[in-house]
């Protein structure tokens, strides 16, 4: 028996050059949701929340990011 099928809430993968930074934010089930970012094979940023108010935080802060790295020439892979 399959599990339940969980779709990302946040999947994005920029790369430039030979740098490669991904953000991710998807169900974590009952334990709520689970985001992070990531810095070549490095893991800048990685949590748990349980409150919708947190994981909307998280959207914007990640949202602005990617905004910013693709305002400096950072493309999607």
């Amino acid at each position: 028996m399959e599990g339940p099928l969980i779709t990302p809430l946040l999947v994005t993968t920029l790369v430039r050059g030979t740098h490669v930074r991904s953000f991710h934010v998807r169900s974590a089930g009952q334990a709520g949701w689970e985001a992070s970012e990531h810095e070549d094979q490095h893991i800048v940023r990685q949590g748990r929340y349980t409150d919708w108010h947190r994981v909307e935080q998280v959207l914007s802060l990640f949202a602005r990011e990617i905004e910013e790295l693709r305002e400096q020439g950072w493309q999607e892979a």
